[in-house]
């Protein structure tokens, strides 16, 4: 599997190249792909910092690598080495308490911080103790309208400026005039394209693994086994071990030890992280949490009527949507995943107790009482308990989201 990515130097006053912006992209042709900010940061890691590293890709500069609000909420910059990247906090950031509070914690975990396409308020003025470095897009933000502006900053020490989309000669040589110390844009040269081989993701191991890190405790061998079922993901973490981001004390001789080397709340982030470039890049985060309410609310109702399928009613709900959020029939999904044929005919629509359970849940999800109530009669169950248990899966999947994040 080829994965690509595109690269655009940043120039000092000498033209002189002294870093590279990494844009993700989706396939060959050299254009932004149709994917969030989050998604696109998340496979910018994945496919590269974990295949062979940021450095290979800018031979040794440094990497300047776009954060969205969702990639700052979900610590994604964790899995980048602070000696080898600029963290670029994109313009949809608000300038927050709690957005600043996140980029406070990345300026003391030693991380280099740029402002991009930076459009002045007061609201921004604590991030500029922060950041040492702020992009201006010339086609957005002409020299002559952000004059004033330019020269207010300049004052600042161990502040830099950076003019991005510089088209002309003319550019060039009055934004240097005006105290910009480094350039970016098609006067300079064009993104160029870089593709890297890389191993196919298992997306079934994927959600298994993340069924296992939702569980209360989270049991780092059963993990380790179903990472060793997948070269992909084993390498990748192998990868994260050895990247940079973490020192290593001693020699990594097992996926278990490895990931008790991360420790568990490292685990959930990088679990995390591979769900978020590889399971829903082009999905809404909505389809997900759906997953994880709906996995809940059937463990529940089992837990009341049948408990001995209790653990299996969870794996139901959480794959119930996988063919949704993966774009293919269910039909071709569940013949790759490990699962008890009870399970396995739920998620196909063969009636057994797993079906008619997770048919309870999609008819109160759908609001229908006379479907409700025939689901529930296959059951023999009242609905009287319904609306807590829906309640405690939303409370549940909540608690979950924002532990992770």
């Amino acid at each position: 599997m080829k994965v690509f990515v595109a690269r655009q130097a940043i120039f000092n006053r000498k033209k002189q190249v002294v870093a590279y912006e990494l844009l993700f992209r989706d396939g060959k042709e050299n254009c932004f792909p149709n994917i969030a900010d989050d998604a696109a940061t998340a496979r910018l890691i994945m496919d590269n910092q974990l295949n062979l590293g940021t450095r290979y890709l800018t031979s040794g500069k440094k990497a300047l690598i776009n954060i969205g609000e969702e990639s700052l909420n979900q610590e994604l910059a964790q899995f980048l080495p602070s000696s080898d990247v600029i963290l670029e906090l994109l313009e949809t950031i608000p300038p927050t308490k709690d957005n600043y509070e996140r980029v406070r914690a990345l300026f003391h975990n030693n991380y280099r911080l740029a402002l991009d396409d930076f459009t002045y308020s007061k609201d921004w003025e604590p991030f500029l103790k922060l950041v040492r470095l702020i992009k201006f897009d010339l086609v957005e933000s002409p020299l002559e309208t952000i004059a004033p502006l330019v020269e207010q900053l300049k004052k600042r020490k161990n502040l830099k400026l950076l003019a991005e989309k510089v088209e002309t000669e003319d550019e060039f040589i009055e934004a240097k005039k005006m105290g910009f110390t480094f350039f970016q844009g098609y006067f300079f040269a064009k993104p160029t394209m870089i593709s890297q081989q890389d191993i196919e993701i298992n997306y079934a191991i994927v959600m298994l693994i993340y069924a296992e890190v939702l569980k209360p405790h989270m049991n780092l061998g059963r993990i380790s086994e179903l990472f060793a079922q997948d070269t992909a993901l084993a390498y990748k973490l192998l990868r994260l071990i050895n990247s940079g981001v973490f020192p290593i004390k001693s020699r990594i001789e097992s996926l278990k030890q490895a990931l008790v080397y991360l420790g568990n709340e490292r685990v959930l982030k990088f679990v995390n992280l591979i769900m978020t470039a590889h399971v829903a890049t082009n999905k809404p985060t909505e389809l997900t949490r759906l997953s994880i309410v709906r996995s809940r609310f059937c463990e529940l109702i089992a837990q009341q009527i049948a408990p001995g399928v209790a653990s299996m009613s969870f794996l139901t709900g959480l794959f119930s949507l996988l063919d949704a959020i993966l774009d293919k029939p269910m039909e071709l999904l569940v013949g790759r995943l490990p699962f008890p044929e009870i399970i396995h005919d739920a998620l196909l629509g063969k009636p057994n107790t797993l079906y008619y359970i997770l048919n309870v849940v999609r008819a109160y999800e759908s609001g229908s009482w006379w479907a409700l109530q025939e689901a529930c009669a296959l059951l023999n169950m009242e609905d009287d308990n319904l609306p807590e248990f829906h309640a405690s899966a939303v409370t549940w999947a909540d608690m979950y989201r924002e532990h992770v994040y």
